[in-house]
């Protein structure tokens, strides 16, 4: 059974390697996006959210958005709602 590697991957360890259209390619990117996250959120190391960004930016591409781009959104969203910085844990009032 086969999954999405990273593209040097193939030629480092063998094996029989293809490319997918582009539908195909995005579904792996999500299914892969999920392994990512799973990963991190079970070893909590920080070379596992370099493996979760990339797969960010290979989706972001696929939509026309480069890392730059990417970036300059995250930044704007940051600026209009902010980040995490201060921690707020929010409960909504109940109405």
């Amino acid at each position: 059974m086969g999954k999405l590697v990273r593209d040097r991957i193939p030629e480092l360890f063998g094996g029989q390697s293809h490319s997918l259209d582009p539908t195909d390619f995005r579904s792996a990117l999500r299914n892969k996006l999920g392994e990512e996250v799973a990963e991190y959120l079970e070893s909590g190391e920080v070379l596992e959210l370099a493996d979760v960004l990339e797969v960010v930016y290979a989706l972001a591409e696929l939509d026309g958005v480069g890392r730059a781009e990417l970036e300059d959104l995250r930044a704007r969203k940051a600026e209009e709602r902010g980040g995490f910085v201060a921690r707020p844990w929010w409960e909504p009032s109940s109405t």
